[in-house]
């Protein structure tokens, strides 16, 4: 189990390292060109339940602690689904789609 964490204030989203890895590749893509968007989860009933929201933008103090000592391959399709919201405004965490067929390593490169 891994964290994000946000802002200065060092808000704590607890999410699983696989999850949390494609979150950071979709965040940083869209960080990269300098693009702002909001991000947005769910909590479980455990949790206390409800809908969250914040904005990130290139300002943004954001920090990925991963828990695990080898990182995830990387399900491109996923990564696209999150830069696609994120693209209509909202990134938002979705169940990981199946792996569309692509060529090459899944884990290096661009997805």
């Amino acid at each position: 189990m891994g964290k994000f964490i946000y802002g200065a204030g060092g808000l704590e989203i607890e999410l699983d390292d696989r999850t949390l890895a494609h979150v950071k590749v979709a965040m940083f893509s869209k960080l990269r060109r300098n693009e702002s968007f909001s991000f947005s989860w769910q909590v479980d009933l455990e949790g206390g339940s409800g809908r969250h929201s914040i904005w990130i933008s290139p300002a943004s103090l954001i920090h990925f602690h991963f828990f695990g000592n080898r990182p995830p391959a990387l399900n491109r399709s996923w990564i696209r689904q999150m830069v696609t919201a994120a693209n209509d405004g909202d990134l938002r965490l979705t169940a990981e789609p199946a792996e569309a067929d692509t060529p090459g390593d899944p884990s290096r490169g661009r997805w």
